[in-house]
């Protein structure tokens, strides 16, 4: 590469990225016509949500990682205890690079040939590299108390927020009418209440997106992937677009429901058969009225058919969220038909 090109390569990219930048904030995809990002400084009391405070919902994921590490290890593992779980030590293989870098890179289970050549390669018995694999394999499924730890924080936060959230909405027009979500729109002020709830929110899907790797793997990890990625875009582009009003209820309409299965699962592994089973039915109930009733014939006909009231040319943002509001409720299909299905073994 040419050093005099370097220059003209940096304009280019700076040019590209202010052009992307341009066409991102370009005000015919968030606002109504005739409306502008000028209208949005706050004025006459009014307080509109800027984009820029959304950076602060990822220290605020860490400030949750840190509560969640002391609930965990303060909270939680005396509660289990309680509970009659104990914490199983597995028994540690010894080390050894050459087996280490095989269950790493090749396999975790190998078989009797490739054991009978690491055999060899190590100088050792195949009945000590089978233990040796046996053993590595049990450091790697998280332990009952781990997977305790994990429910009890998602059901402490899901059980506050849904808590926070009913005292924050209760008093709330909209909570009960919600067409009053659309009246004054766009110039709708912003409520302290609704600023910590969002940031809180956005925050906490955050810490689980930085802990996924770490966490408990599920069978359908890539579909709380992609929930978790639609709920911060969502919630993410409904701040911007000033759609908190209807962001707030589609967050208390998630989480309201999602604390029951997390109990469920903290006295599963408790071995607490007919409470969790107990719970598991509430939870059933509470996700059939919240998921697949409330969202899709209440969140989704305000979101869907209301605007078209107030405007009878829906700017671009209206097909994004719709869109992102749909996958979630073919998630909740989903997620709906596997709940049906543990039901009927039940």
């Amino acid at each position: 590469m040419c050093l005099w090109s370097l220059p003209a390569t940096s304009e280019s990219m700076a040019y590209i990225l202010k052009t992307l930048n341009s066409w991102f904030w370009w005000e015919n995809i968030w606002m109504p016509i005739n409306c502008t990002w000028a209208d949005f400084v706050d004025r006459d009391g009014l307080v509109f949500p800027k984009p820029h405070q959304l950076y602060a919902t990822i220290p605020y994921a860490f400030v949750l990682l840190i509560i969640r590490f002391f609930s965990e290890r303060y909270v939680a593992i005396p509660l289990a205890k309680a509970l009659g779980i104990k914490n199983v030590r597995r028994v540690k293989p010894q080390p050894n690079p050459v087996l280490e870098s095989y269950f790493r890179e090749c396999s975790r289970h190998p078989s009797q040939s490739e054991i009978q050549g690491l055999a060899k390669k190590c100088n050792c018995t195949v009945h000590l590299v089978e233990k040796w694999f046996r053993r590595r394999r049990n450091l790697e499924i998280p332990t009952v108390l781990r997977k305790f730890q994990e429910a009890f924080w998602r059901f402490s936060f899901y059980l506050t927020s849904s808590i926070v959230g009913f005292l924050f909405l209760y008093d709330k027009p909209w909570f009960y009418d919600i067409w009053q979500t659309w009246v004054g729109y766009p110039f709708q002020t912003l409520l302290p209440s609704q600023y910590w709830y969002y940031m809180v929110e956005i925050g906490f899907y955050w810490s689980l997106l930085f802990t996924l790797g770490i966490d408990n793997k599920r069978k359908d990890f890539m579909a709380h992937v992609v929930h978790h990625l639609a709920a911060i875009g969502l919630m993410s582009g409904s701040w911007c677009g000033n759609y908190v009003r209807l962001g707030t209820l589609v967050i208390f309409v998630h989480d309201t429901a999602d604390f029951w299965l997390e109990a469920a699962k903290m006295f599963n592994y408790a071995r607490w058969e007919k409470t969790c089973n107990m719970l598991f039915i509430i939870f059933s109930i509470a996700f059939f009225i919240t998921r697949i009733i409330l969202f899709p014939f209440w969140i989704l006909r305000a979101t869907l058919y209301q605007p078209t009231y107030y405007s009878t040319t829906p700017v671009i943002a209206y097909f994004l969220f719709n869109g992102m509001l749909l996958i979630l409720q073919g998630l909740h299909l989903y997620w709906g038909y596997l709940i049906f299905k543990i039901l009927k073994r039940t």
